[in-house]
């Protein structure tokens, strides 16, 4: 999969405000993880570890109601569960809307942790 995939998932977007917020996740996570390919998993956009075993480090989904983050692993979001508590979270997902988005600062940690955990 590739940039392109990714693109095609935005274009079928029907919410201007999410498509927004969606795309101010993906520049986040472009930025945090420049050498991590783009690509879909589980049909969601996701960023992925370079090289044949790479794994996704970070995804995200745009849903009827809300919007999602996912970090791809069941130990990240309880580690940051006091920090989360104005958002809907399960052990894997991080439900958020575009009124509400997580904050920059708050997905770098998300994702440093993810990446400490796979190293």
């Amino acid at each position: 999969m590739t940039t392109t995939a990714v693109d095609a998932y935005f274009s079928a977007i029907p919410d201007p405000a999410k498509w927004a917020a969606l795309q101010d996740l993906r520049a986040c996570l472009k930025t945090l993880l420049p050498d991590h390919l783009e690509c879909l998993s589980y049909a969601m956009p996701a960023f992925r570890q370079p090289g044949p075993k790479g794994r996704v480090v970070a995804g995200y989904a745009a849903f009827s109601r809300s919007c999602g983050y996912y970090p791809h692993s069941g130990r990240i979001i309880p580690q940051f569960i006091s920090e989360l508590a104005a958002w809907k979270t399960t052990q894997g997902a991080i439900q958020f809307t575009p009124t509400h988005p997580l904050p920059p600062d708050l997905i770098a940690r998300l994702v440093q942790a993810r990446k400490e955990e796979l190293i």
